[in-house]
């Protein structure tokens, strides 16, 4: 219902979290997660403004608590079976992304559920088992260094001169959700303190 209320009000985007409780619904009755209950998201309405075609409009944003755990806890037992990764798929083109940055070591795209005006994701082109920050070994310290640096370039393309954040989840307790390390860059608003 609150999707439809959200395309009643003629809003220019409908975020992708209207369809996340079906998806994640549909991936823990998946035959692998039979045994485990899904969780039931909580919807949560928030008044938000919407500009388009230069016309600002009020519309509600609807956010599905519970989905992003869920999906966290799906993904942490699936983290060492080695199939390539959503983000493994970007990086080799089979599935197409807005890539902002790139270089030899470092790939950074937009978010395709943005929480934020701008929110970039940023990864090593290669994942070498580097699925999350705490599995980082010594031999890592240079692609984490070019994440990083990485993240300060993509800040200055993207106007972001007054702040912004970077993010790493990690693990189910961190709502990874894609175990394959990566980094949210977001800005362009004021952002809240203490996250989530």
């Amino acid at each position: 219902m609150a999707c439809a209320q959200a395309m009643a009000l003629r809003s220019p985007t409908l975020h992708f979290s209207c369809l996340a409780p079906r998806i994640t619904s549909a991936i823990l009755h998946s035959s692998r997660f039979s045994q485990t209950p899904p969780c039931q998201p909580k919807l949560v309405f928030s008044p938000g403004r919407v500009r388009g075609n230069s016309i600002s409009s009020r519309v509600f944003s609807v956010r599905a608590q519970g989905d992003e755990e869920a999906a966290a806890k799906v993904a942490a037992a699936n983290v060492d079976t080695g199939a390539p990764t959503i983000f493994d798929k970007i990086v080799s083109r089979e599935i197409p992304a807005t890539v902002v940055y790139e270089t030899e070591k470092v790939l950074a795209f937009r978010d395709i559920n943005p929480q934020a005006p701008v929110h970039v994701v940023l990864i090593p082109k290669k994942r070498d088992g580097l699925t999350q920050l705490s599995k980082a070994s010594e031999g890592n310290k240079d692609v984490l260094g070019e994440l990083l640096f990485a993240a300060k370039v993509v800040a200055e393309q993207e106007g972001l001169e007054k702040g912004f954040r970077v993010v790493i989840n990690d693990g189910p307790d961190g709502c990874q959700s894609v175990y394959h390390l990566h980094l949210h860059l977001m800005g362009g608003r004021q952002l809240k303190w203490p996250p989530g």
